[in-house]
């Protein structure tokens, strides 16, 4: 049976994220009649490419999704806020990468993988989650089938490409300034970036003194999971690499998990890739993930003070499976499911 061929629009179409969709619906073969790459009024005229067709950037407007089956939103809460709901009305399936939508109680929040019966549900709006929250509940979701967990305790290792293009640009500015002995002067974040770690490199929420990322990875992981009793505690940290996020995440499971279930677990689960070779140090970083779709898992450790206790190591390109590859692929479930 021949799969039907959809017109499909990116919002953001120049940026990080943009860019990566487009790459990646190329690489899948995704069945497409139409791109329409969108971006804002300065990007109108740019060229980008995709299934090896160079196309003409489109302002992003209203008016310029007629014809449109899909839109992959990648261009941020404002685009979102302005354009989702009417397109939605109008029949055109919204995939946003933005986090305008993400804990609204009728817009599914969804990772492929873990809940795609989600999409069941939608009306037209189809969230992705943040990139750091899709690695995370991917790695412990056969772990949380199995045995359950209590309580998820996660520091992560953030690259600045999550922050955008210009925050790359600074940390090859400050790196560069940094080097040549002259003062680094920080553009982006509130510290320097270069050679540093930094805790609050989000806005800070002053009732609970957690930055936004943090709270995102706590509610988004509860509702994905549908389960409000789970404790999630988290620090986010953005560190000098430029793509790339590392999490250092510790399970206190419901009943006891051994090591080696662990990792047989996570052999047989899709889209985890485990890196865990202790005898020769081979375990998974950030320049492993970069530029491929697997959630990488090693450095794999039983708790010495706690028999529930599981710590791990995961490892993912953000702009590719925590972005761009797992919005292409809730529009590729759609298709399967039958909802488009």
């Amino acid at each position: 049976m021949k799969t039907k061929t959809l017109n499909l629009a990116v919002v953001g179409a120049t940026g990080l994220v943009g860019q990566e969709m487009l790459r990646v619906l190329t690489e899948r073969n995704f069945p497409l009649n139409r791109v329409l790459p969108l971006a804002t009024a300065r990007s109108k005229g740019g060229h980008v490419s995709c299934h090896g067709t160079q196309l003409t950037v489109e302002e992003t407007e209203l008016a310029a999704f007629k014809g449109i089956d899909i839109a992959l939103f990648a261009g941020g809460d404002k685009s979102s806020q302005l354009l989702a709901k009417d397109l939605a009305k109008q029949g055109v399936l919204v995939i946003d990468n933005s986090s305008t939508f993400r804990m609204e109680p009728e817009v599914p929040l969804v990772i492929p993988e873990v809940n795609p019966d989600a999409l069941k549900k939608h009306k037209g709006i189809i969230a992705n989650p943040n990139c750091s929250t899709i690695q995370m509940v991917l790695a412990m979701k056969p772990i949380y089938d199995q045995v359950g967990i209590e309580h998820l305790i996660v520091s992560t290792y953030q690259s600045v490409s999550g922050t955008g293009k210009d925050a790359v640009e600074a940390l090859k500015e400050e790196t560069r300034q940094a080097l040549s002995g002259a003062p680094v002067t920080p553009k982006i974040y509130p510290q320097q970036i270069a050679f540093n770690c930094l805790p609050q490199a989000w806005s800070l929420d002053f009732e609970t003194f957690y930055t936004e990322e943090e709270l995102k990875m706590v509610r988004e992981t509860k509702k994905i999971l549908s389960d409000n009793e789970l404790k999630v505690s988290v620090t986010a940290v953005r560190v000098p690499v430029y793509r790339g996020h590392g999490e250092s995440v510790y399970l206190l499971t419901r009943k006891k998990l051994m090591r080696n279930e662990a990792l047989n677990l996570w052999e047989n689960f899709p889209g985890i890739k485990l890196m865990e070779d202790p005898e020769n140090r081979k375990y998974p970083t950030q320049l492993d993930a970069e530029g491929n779709d697997w959630v990488y898992v090693g450095h794999v450790r039983e708790d010495l003070d706690h028999s529930h206790g599981l710590f791990f190591w995961v490892v993912s390109d953000n702009l590719r499976k925590g972005a761009a590859t797992n919005a292409v692929q809730i529009a590729e479930k759609m298709i399967e499911l039958n909802l488009l």
